[in-house]
């Protein structure tokens, strides 16, 4: 086959690739990006990117946006390497350094645990990733941006978290605006509820990673989250804001299972090592800009709290995640009511909301129907482990069923009385302390002020 083509085999085979290689990246003065990767020297994929600027970028803003350039492209590259797992990685430009190259390995590898758990695959994936710092950056510089946010870019994904951090951010009085990568209508929602001004950058896959999946390429979940980050700080390094605020909680550091020596977790570029690893690597590019995640030290259950206090945000927020699938076909307009993402929300949200306003919000009463007793027992890990969707902790969810069987509005829905009679009785105090939830975890990397302001959104 000829070197470069755009064509898959006509049954692609996985095991006959041995390398995955980073080719070039661009950003034009339009903030238009292009990554380019190849397996092996056989099959060339091309992402596009659109980032919003605020005129012309020049010679010089597109110099200084190179750092954050080579890391977008390096973790991007991750949908393409996932088709057929090569086990060497090679690099035509300049190879990631020490900070950069660690959490590329970590999201490479556990960032893959799910895809390689679900595939059935013998282990996880665990390429390497070597080279040396730019010489300008071999002590490891941090970012110039300020401790508390002055400008910040919050990451808007249409759901409950996305709106508390919003407020966190407001409260705060940094400047603040929105970003997110395409406009699905939850987001759209969110945003117009919010009143604030957004960016929007558009992601465009090479449309060969879909014909390779149709030919038998290997696919299934990545590390999006990290993805996003990335997208959301070269943005943000291009419209002159010093912070990426995420909405990641707490909650999205615990894992689903252990496998292959490593604990397994849907939400590992959500998680507070993904975190530390990819801020690590932003200071490392020399880039005047940082992320963080606002609602590190919350419980899912604290957050859903406070949410159920901004009803402006009711009607406008989804979580499903069958909102945001990437094929159409396959792309749900609202709730679906059937994952564990619409049932744990609906459990989270329902100790702090009546029954009559949670089925208007979802479109059914979710805890009346019997049918649905299985789907929420499998939130307190009946099956083993939790669901691998953006579900809180086991122990968020036992206090959740806690507080709904000791509420009257709730205690004689079908599946609540189930749940506080073959569940619960399982699970003895102090597994599942509501208390315990709503305190906050010392373990994040908020600066002081910001912390002030998110004990005062949740009311804690």
């Amino acid at each position: 086959m000829a070197a470069g083509t755009k064509q898959p085999r006509a049954a692609f085979e996985a095991a006959s690739f041995q390398s995955f290689r980073f080719l070039g990246r661009e950003l034009d003065a339009a903030g238009a990006v292009t990554l380019s990767y190849a397996l092996d020297d056989q099959l060339t994929f091309t992402e596009r990117l659109s980032l919003p600027v605020p005129a012309p970028l020049d010679a010089e803003a597109i110099a200084h946006a190179q750092g954050l350039l080579s890391l977008l492209h390096w973790v991007a590259g991750v949908s393409y390497f996932k088709a057929a797992l090569p086990p060497a990685v090679a690099f035509e430009s300049p190879a990631p350094g020490p900070a950069a190259a660690q959490a590329l390995e970590a999201l490479y590898s556990e960032g893959l645990g799910e895809f390689a758990y679900v595939n059935g695959l013998p282990a996880l994936p665990r390429p390497r990733f070597e080279g040396e710092a730019p010489a300008s950056r071999r002590d490891g510089g941090r970012p110039a941006a300020p401790l508390e946010p002055r400008r910040a870019l919050v990451a808007v994904g249409g759901g409950k978290d996305s709106a508390v951090a919003i407020e966190v951010l407001r409260r705060s009085g940094a400047e603040t605006a929105l970003f997110s990568v395409g406009d699905a209508a939850p987001i759209a929602r969110t945003a117009q509820a919010a009143g604030l001004p957004r960016l929007i950058a558009r992601r465009e896959l090479d449309p060969l990673l879909f014909e390779c999946n149709a030919a038998g390429a290997i696919n299934g979940h990545v590390p999006i989250t990290a993805i996003v980050t990335c997208i959301a700080l070269l943005t943000a390094a291009l419209n002159g804001f010093d912070t990426v605020a995420m909405a990641n909680e707490r909650s999205a550091s615990a894992g689903n299972l252990r496998w292959d020596g490593v604990e397994i977790n849907h939400q590992f570029s959500k998680s507070l090592a993904a975190e530390r690893l990819l801020s690590a690597a932003v200071a490392e590019s020399g880039a005047a800009v940082r992320q963080l995640s606002v609602l590190r030290p919350a419980s899912e259950l604290a957050i859903a709290r406070a949410f159920a206090g901004m009803p402006r945000y009711h009607q406008a927020f989804t979580s499903c995640n069958a909102i945001f699938r990437i094929d159409p076909a396959l792309r749900a307009s609202s709730w679906c009511r059937e994952c564990p993402k619409c049932r744990f929300v609906y459990l989270a949200m329902a100790p702090f909301s009546t029954p009559e306003h949670l089925a208007e919000v979802f479109g059914a009463d979710l805890l009346a129907d019997e049918a649905q007793f299985d789907g929420f027992a499998l939130l307190a890990a009946t099956g083993g482990h939790k669901p691998f969707e953006c579900v809180g902790e086991e122990q968020e969810s036992l206090a959740a069923m806690r507080l709904l069987a000791a509420d009257e509005r709730w205690r004689s829905r079908a599946v609540v009385a189930r749940l506080a009679a073959e569940v619960l009785p399982r699970h003895p105090l102090p597994e599942g302390d509501p208390a315990a939830m709503f305190a906050l975890s010392e373990e994040h990397e908020l600066p002081a002020g910001l912390l002030d302001d998110l004990r005062a959104v949740l009311g804690t």
